[in-house]
């Protein structure tokens, strides 16, 4: 399908960056040397266990710094999907029965499930927020979600990007949209975006935003931030004994961070550079190379009559990450992934990646889903 060419020049990245990042040897030989030499509970007085609480915290405090949030206010767990549903627990007693939740039904499933549960539970009212019926136009904004909103609406739901359109949402706007109804809060899945572009959850203005280490050639354990003013409608899920809980992490880590991988946080930030400026430098361009392989990929695509992109057709790197899905008229997506597999090394899939309401719903009906592409800067 995809022409010799136009694969030689996507070649210098794997086509399946949505998966796994491949990891780095200094990234495995921080955690060797936190197991040999650190393995130990935190908080002890004793010299290896200050050690080990030390590089916990350096890990804590990276993870903060890379989307510009205090410790406080962030939690280490082992999924975005685990955390969401930590999340949702904690608000479970304090949503009254008469509150809405609108809930954006082009995510992946890990921020949708909890809070359909949630409605189900405490019988509130779900609101479906379904940015078009048509395939070729469904990105999230302010404007498509104003009709939704009420006196009533306590959280909004929404992904940063897509990890099947690969469009990049306003999420600025979309706050300040919700915003404008009194004690109504903005969660956002940004496992998508986080890999491919800075996360600043002050200047997006986010209550609650998370995305997965993995994404960003780091370990599978995930990082979430609820600002500190929404910390206050977040209910703690730890022991009773730890009174104040004034972090996050107290509230709704339930000691599920592996330390070791916590550990090498530090270390995995060092790709991106070691002051603010080296990091704007680096995710720009991040940024630019991106455009260059999306646009190749886009141009090839978009020139075919049987082809249809789903989304954003633009390459323009404001506009989209390089997750791109499409289907081919008259065959079937594992056939197109099945004829790449058996000419190239190429890595690229089928299916529905989680985000099966999407692809059931708006775009292929079915067991086989779309094809995705997705690259990623090395």
């Amino acid at each position: 399908m995809p022409s010799t060419r136009m694969l030689f020049l996507c070649s210098i990245q794997s086509l399946n960056r949505a998966c796994k990042q491949a990891t780095k040897v200094v990234f495995l030989r921080s955690i060797r040397t936190y197991l040999e030499e650190t393995n130990v509970q935190l908080g002890a007085s004793y010299n290896i266990g200050q050690k080990a609480t030390q590089k916990y915290n350096e890990g804590l405090k990276a993870a903060a710094d890379f989307i510009n949030a205090d410790v406080s206010e962030i939690v280490i767990g082992p999924s975005t999907t685990q955390l969401f549903a930590n999340l949702s627990q904690s608000f479970a007693l304090c949503f009254p029965p008469s509150a809405e939740i609108i809930v954006s039904s082009i995510d992946h499933e890990a921020n949708i499930s909890s809070w359909v549960r949630l409605a189900k539970i405490r019988n509130l009212t779900l609101k479906w927020w379904t940015p078009s019926s048509s395939p070729s136009d469904l990105k999230l904004t302010a404007a498509n979600l104003r009709p939704l909103l009420s006196d009533k609406t306590k959280l909004v739901t929404c992904t940063h990007t897509s990890n099947i359109l690969g469009s990049i949402h306003d999420i600025r706007a979309i706050a300040d949209e919700v915003h404008k109804v009194e004690g109504a809060m903005l969660c956002v899945d940004g496992v998508a975006f986080a890999p491919h572009r800075e996360v600043n959850v002050e200047a997006l203005g986010v209550d609650f935003y998370s995305f997965s280490w993995y994404k960003v050639y780091g370990p599978h354990i995930a990082a979430l931030y609820a600002s500190s003013s929404a910390q206050t409608h977040v209910s703690s899920l730890g022991h009773y004994f730890h009174t104040p809980a004034t972090t996050l992490s107290t509230k709704l880590g339930l000691a599920a961070s592996s330390y070791e991988l916590v550990s090498t946080i530090p270390t995995l930030l060092s790709y991106f550079g070691s002051s603010a400026s080296a990091r704007k430098e680096t995710w720009a361009a991040i940024a630019a190379h991106e455009e260059t392989l999306q646009t190749i990929l886009l141009d090839y695509l978009n020139s075919r009559e049987d082809v249809t992109v789903y989304s954003e057709r633009s390459a323009d790197k404001a506009l989209r990450v390089p997750v791109i899905s499409f289907s081919v008229r008259g065959k079937s997506s594992s056939e197109i992934v099945e004829a790449v597999d058996g000419m190239s090394d190429f890595g690229i899939r089928w299916g529905h990646f989680y985000s099966k309401r999407l692809v059931d719903q708006l775009l292929v009906p079915g067991d086989e889903g779309v094809v995705r592409v997705s690259m990623r800067k090395k």
